[in-house]
């Protein structure tokens, strides 16, 4: 019998084998620069800060590489302290690449993440639904699961009885 963790893949190679090529054309970067990001900004400016898209320089004559520009969206008056801070935000860029892959930081001021508005938690099950959960979560012994299996089962059941 075969192992099915040898014959499947996860679904950051899926996905990444999909978005790759999308954000090559359309940004000139990659889903490994934005997951790296935060470790690539550091902490004064992972939150505030996201790339948006690389502006590859065409060749010179002789068809040698030439680094391209970032332009990175940084939100309000942080924008004054990158400015600051480029020259090693570049390095690091660079270092991440291994090459020297960009040789100026174009820095646009505008909202990074989407607030993303939460919903309320579902209310407590009662009745039969609740004893039904309990019953599921018999002999979990570690907390935490305990926990995430009730809020999950909360909502899940919660729903049917709507």
């Amino acid at each position: 019998m075969s192992n099915p963790r040898k014959d499947g893949k996860q679904i950051s190679e899926l996905t990444n084998g999909i978005i790759d090529p999308v954000l090559a054309r359309r940004a000139g970067i990659n889903s490994a620069l934005l997951g790296s990001w935060d470790e690539i900004a550091g902490e004064d400016f992972a939150d505030c800060t996201r790339p948006e898209k690389i502006a590859w320089a065409r060749g010179g004559d002789d068809g040698s590489f030439r680094p391209g520009v970032l332009t990175v969206a940084c939100e309000g008056a942080r924008a004054l302290f990158l400015t600051h801070a480029q020259g090693e935000l570049i390095q690091r860029i660079n270092s991440f690449f291994g090459f020297a892959a960009v040789h100026q930081l174009r820095i646009v001021q505008k909202p990074v993440y989407q607030h993303v508005k939460r919903s309320r938690p579902p209310p407590p099950l009662k009745g039969e639904a609740a004893r039904k959960l309990e019953r599921m979560m018999q002999g979990l012994e570690d907390e935490k699961i305990r926990q995430a299996i009730a809020r999950l089962g909360t909502a899940v059941l919660g729903k049917r009885d709507r």
